[in-house]
C-alpha cells in the first residue's frame, strides 16, 4: 500500500475530535487508508444492506454494538445516523470515537453540518498525487508528461497495473452512473453520458449552462443540476473568477475542470498518451493536471484550497490565483517545452491592477519542460516539480 500524505494530518486530529470524516471520489483509497492506519477500529460498510437494515430497524441497539472506535463507510446512505451520533458523542466525550467515510460529498457534508458541526474534523482524499507516487518510488511517477496526464491518479491503475481504458469505462458505469441515479431520477443514461463528454470538451473554459444544455438537449436548470451532482461525486469542480476592486470588467462564469485527468482523457476519446500532444485540448489538459496537483498538495496538508482564475475584458488572464493569507500566489500553466516572455503577460497585468495587499506573492509559471529558472518577473517551474508547489 502506498503511503498517503494526509495520514499524519488525520492522526494528529483523531485525539482532538470525537468524529473524523473523510470524503473523496469513489476508489480514491479512503477505505484502504483508514483500515491501514486504524487497524484497531471496527469497520461497517453501509453499502451492505444487512448493516443498513440493522441500523434502520434498531438504531440504539446498533450503536450499543458499535459504540466506539468504529469506521462507518458510505455513511451518507443512512442519513439518520448523524443525529444519533451527535447525542452519543456529546454524552460519551470520547475523542476519535467514530470515523465517517463517504463518496457523496454533498450528502455527507450536508448531514455533518446539520448534526455534527464543531464535533468533526473533515478531510478530503483525492487520487494519488505526483508527490505520493514519487515519494513511494520514483519509478511509479510517469516519466513522460503525456503519460502522467493520460493515466491520472486512481490507485487501482498503480496497484494492479490496470489498463486505463478498461478501468474508466467500468468506473463510469459502476460508480458515476449509480451515484447519479441515487440522487436524480435520470432515466436516459445515454443523455447523461453525452452531457459528461460535453463537459469534458469544455474543460478549462467558462461554463455557459445555456449552451451546454442546448447541445445536450436538456434544460439549463437540468444542466446545472447535473453539474452539481458531478461536483458532489468528485468528478468535476468549478473554479470561480477572482475579482476584488479591479477597474476592469471581469468575467463572472466559473471554469470547469475534472478531478482526474485520466478520466478526462477517456471522456475525450484519447486512447494513448501519444495523442495528447496533437489534441485540441492539450493546453487545457495540462492546465487541469497542474491545478488538481496543487489542490491535492493542499488537501494533503489539511489546507482548504482558495483557488480562482482571473480574466479581464481584454482577455488578459491568470490561470490560477491562490489566496494565501493576504498574499495572492499566481500560477500560469503552459504546455510548452520552451519558456517565453509572453508567459508573463497575465501575471504582470494582475499585479498592476491589484489592490496593494494583493501585489505581493510569488509568480509561478509551470511548463512542460524539465529545467527550472528564476526570472525577475516569475519563477519558472517544471511540471516535474508539482509535488513541492
Amino acid at each position: 500500500m502506498l503511503a498517503r500524505q494526509i495520514t499524519e494530518q488525520i492522526r494528529g486530529l483523531v485525539s482532538k475530535f470525537p468524529v473524523i470524516s473523510i470524503t473523496g471520489p469513489r476508489q480514491s483509497g479512503k477505505t484502504t487508508l483508514l483500515r491501514g492506519m486504524l487497524p484497531d477500529y471496527r469497520y461497517v460498510n453501509f453499502e451492505d444492506p444487512d448493516a443498513r437494515l440493522f441500523f434502520e430497524q434498531d438504531p440504539r441497539g446498533f450503536l450499543r454494538e458499535y459504540n466506539s472506535h468504529v469506521i462507518f463507510d458510505e455513511a451518507q446512505r443512512v442519513p439518520t445516523l448523524f443525529s444519533y451520533l451527535q447525542v452519543k458523542v456529546d454524552e460519551d466525550k470520547i475523542m476519535g470515537q467514530f470515523v465517517l467515510s463517504g463518496s457523496q460529498n454533498f450528502l455527507l457534508l450536508e448531514k455533518i453540518t446539520q448534526s455534527l458541526a464543531g464535533r468533526v474534523a473533515i478531510f478530503r482524499l483525492l487520487p494519488f498525487s505526483h508527490a505520493e507516487l514519487e515519494g513511494h518510488s520514483p519509478s511509479l511517477k510517469p516519466a513522460e508528461l503525456e503519460t502522467a496526464i493520460w493515466r491520472g491518479g486512481y490507485p487501482v491503475l498503480y496497484d494492479r497495473d490496470t489498463e486505463p481504458g478498461f478501468y474508466f469505462q467500468s468506473y463510469l458505469e459502476t460508480y458515476v452512473e449509480r451515484d447519479v441515479r441515487s440522487v436524480l431520477n435520470i432515466k436516459d443514461l445515454n443523455a447523461f453520458q453525452t452531457f459528461l463528454r460535453l463537459c469534458a470538451g469544455r474543460v478549462g473554459q467558462p461554463v455557459n449552462f445555456q449552451s451546454l444544455a442546448t447541445e445536450a438537449s436538456i434544460s439549463a436548470s437540468t444542466a446545472k443540476s447535473w453539474v452539481s451532482i458531478l461536483e458532489a461525486s468528485y468528478v468535476v469542480f468549478q473554479l470561480p473568477p477572482f475579482f476584488e476592486n479591479f477597474n476592469k470588467r471581469l468575467i463572472k462564469s466559473s471554469k470547469i475542470y475534472f478531478y482526474d485527468t485520466g478520466l478526462l482523457c477517456f471522456l475525450l476519446g484519447i486512447t494513448n498518451p501519444v495523442q495528447i500532444s496533437q489534441h485540441f485540448s492539450r493546453g487545457s489538459l495540462f492546465e487541469n493536471m497542474v491545478i488538481v496537483e496543487l489542490m491535492k498538495n493542499r488537501f494533503n496538508r489539511n489546507q482548504r484550497p482558495d483557488f480562482y482564475f482571473w480574466k479581464d475584458s481584454n482577455q488578459v488572464e491568470v490561470d490560477l490565483v491562490s489566496l494565501e493569507g493576504l498574499e495572492a500566489k499566481l500560477f500560469e500553466m503552459k504546455y510548452s517545452f520552451t519558456p517565453k516572455a509572453e508567459f508573463f503577460k497575465g501575471l504582470q497585468s494582475f499585479r498592476n491592477h491589484a489592490p496593494e495587499h494583493r501585489k505581493s506573492g510569488e509568480n509561478i509559471v509551470v511548463y512542460a519542460g524539465d529545467e527550472g529558472q528564476k526570472r525577475s518577473v516569475a519563477i519558472i517551474e517544471s511540471w516535474r516539480s508539482l509535488g513541492i508547489l
